[in-house]
């Protein structure tokens, strides 16, 4: 097990807000994992100064849970897409009544939400119109229940290990269909003008 030093602690405080997490967030390069699939903990996503979306999402959900001032509760949530798209993982979090969400991503898309959105469902289907592959077909389908961190065994956050364990449980968790299956053969495809920007990223491989 691996320890935050007082250093890094000391940067962590100056995070205590959902916009300052998610700047830092995307301050990190993205992980195209080069040398073999990643799942770090946060310290260890801190310390390799890059993340790809599931790593973003423990990292950020840990950072607001212990050191924003809002009471936050380190969750994670699962997006689902059809085969032949990447899934997705962002860290909900509320704001008195409504949700928003940070999300480490390489492209325009699925990007942070801010706390204005009713219920969960409401949230993740705010990313239902941005989630399409490159031929235009819309590809989200289902989204998880939140997982709360806290359930946990402790010492995720600075285990020296990938976390795999905790991959295998946000897919086991109860998802729900995003649209009727009636519906998604009648769904329009994105346009020319989105697909050209869904292709911007902002760090090359």
């Amino acid at each position: 097990m691996l320890y935050f030093t007082k250093k890094e602690i000391s940067f962590l405080k100056k995070l205590y807000t959902p916009a300052k997490v998610q700047d830092y967030l995307n301050s990190l390069c993205f992980n195209f994992e080069d040398q073999g699939e990643t799942l770090m903990s946060p310290i260890c996503t801190m310390r390799a100064k890059k993340a790809h979306c599931f790593e973003g999402a423990l990292l950020g959900a840990y950072i607001l849970s212990r050191y924003c001032h809002l009471g936050v509760v380190p969750y994670i949530l699962h997006l689902k897409a059809i085969k032949g798209d990447y899934d997705h993982v962002i860290t909900p979090f509320k704001v008195g009544k409504f949700w928003g969400a940070l999300s480490k991503t390489n492209h325009t898309v699925l990007r942070y939400r801010e706390p204005v959105y009713k219920n969960i469902r409401e949230l993740c289907m705010s990313y239902f119109h941005e989630y399409f592959l490159n031929d235009g077909r819309k590809t989200l389908r289902q989204y998880s229940e939140v997982l709360n961190l806290n359930k946990l065994a402790k010492g995720w956050e600075v285990s020296e290990k990938d976390l795999w364990y905790i991959d295998k449980k946000l897919d086991r968790i109860k998802h729900y269909d995003i649209i009727p299956k009636s519906q998604i053969k009648k769904l329009r495809k994105a346009e020319k003008i989105e697909i050209n920007a869904g292709k911007l990223v902002e760090f090359k491989k």
